[in-house]
C-alpha cells in the first residue's frame, strides 16, 4: 500500500519511519510512504503558501493552489485510473474519530493520500473540491495534522504481516473484535515479587484454561471501569457469555 503525506514539515517524519518495530513495514516498502511539500509547488520568490483570512481575524489560511499543485504531482506520481484513485484524507476537528476498526479498515486498504493542515486552516474551497474523508484524532487541537498523520501511518503498519516480532501480537490489542472489543488485561514479567507487589497466582500456576480465565476476567473489569460504553456495546451484540456476566457481578463485589 502507498501513503502519499502532504505536508509544510516533512522532515518530522524521518525518524518516525527509521525507528521502531514499524520501521519494518516501512523499510520493506509494505507500506510505502512518499512525503510533499505544498512549499515545492508554490509560485514567487518566497514560495507561499498561506495568507490572511478574508473577514479579518487570527493567524493564516493555507492557499487552496499550491495544494492543488501538490496534489497533482502526486496523482501523476501515482498513476492510477481516475476510477481507482486514491481518496485525500484530511485531519480536522469536524472528522469521524479514529477507532480501531476504521484502522483496520485503512491496513487492508492500498493506501490513500494524507493532507496535514496547518495555521487557521486550509482554503474551504480545496476542501469541498478535492478532500474525500476528513479524520479526527479526539477532540482537542494540535498544531498541524501531522501527529494525526503519524498516528494512522503507526496504527496501520503494526496491522501488516510480519511487522510485529509475534504474529498474534495485535490480535490481543485493545478494541479488536476478537476480543470482542475490550480493553486488553494487565500485563507482568520478571521478578515474581516487585516492592511488595506480587504477580496474579493464576499467571504463575501453569494452566492455560485458568490463565485465559484470568485475562477474560480482567479484560472485562478493566473495560467496565474505564470504558462502560464498550461493556454496552458488546453485551448489546450478545457477545458477553454467563461466565462474564460473573465476572462483571464479581466487580461490583469489590471495594472500590
Amino acid at each position: 500500500m502507498r501513503f502519499d503525506v502532504i505536508t509544510l514539515f516533512p522532515e518530522l517524519f524521518g525518524p518516525f519511519l527509521q525507528s521502531g518495530v514499524t520501521r519494518r513495514a516501512f523499510g520493506s516498502g509494505l507500506v510505502d510512504v512518499h512525503l510533499w511539500n505544498p512549499r515545492d509547488h508554490a509560485q514567487g520568490n518566497y514560495r507561499r503558501v498561506d495568507d490572511r483570512p478574508f473577514g479579518g481575524g487570527p493567524g493564516m489560511v493555507m492557499l487552496a493552489e499550491p495544494l492543488a499543485r501538490c496534489l497533482a504531482a502526486i496523482r501523476n506520481a501515482r498513476a492510477e485510473p481516475p476510477a481507482a484513485q486514491a481518496p485525500v484524507v484530511l485531519f480536522s476537528p469536524i472528522g469521524e474519530p479514529l477507532h480501531h476498526a476504521a484502522v483496520q479498515r485503512w491496513a487492508a486498504s492500498s493506501g490513500a493520500i494524507l493532507l496535514c493542515g496547518r495555521y487557521e486552516g486550509i482554503d474551504q474551497r480545496f476542501i469541498e473540491a478535492h478532500v474525500d474523508v476528513q479524520i479526527s484524532l479526539g477532540d482537542f487541537v494540535l498544531s498541524g495534522g501531522e501527529i494525526a498523520a503519524l498516528a494512522l501511518l503507526d496504527a496501520v503498519a503494526r496491522l501488516q504481516p510480519g511487522v510485529l516480532g509475534d504474529e498474534g501480537s495485535h490480535q490481543f490489542d485493545s478494541f479488536n473484535p476478537q476480543l470482542d472489543g475490550l480493553l486488553d488485561c494487565p500485563h507482568y514479567t520478571r521478578p515474581e515479587v516487585w516492592e511488595g507487589r506480587s504477580v496474579p497466582a493464576a499467571l504463575l500456576s501453569g494452566h492455560h484454561a485458568q490463565i485465559e480465565q484470568w485475562r477474560r476476567a480482567q479484560r472485562l473489569q478493566t473495560t467496565a471501569r474505564h470504558r462502560p460504553d464498550l461493556i454496552a456495546q458488546a453485551r448489546a451484540s450478545g457477545r458477553l457469555t454467563a461466565q462474564d456476566e460473573k465476572a462483571l457481578a464479581d466487580l461490583d463485589k469489590k471495594p472500590l
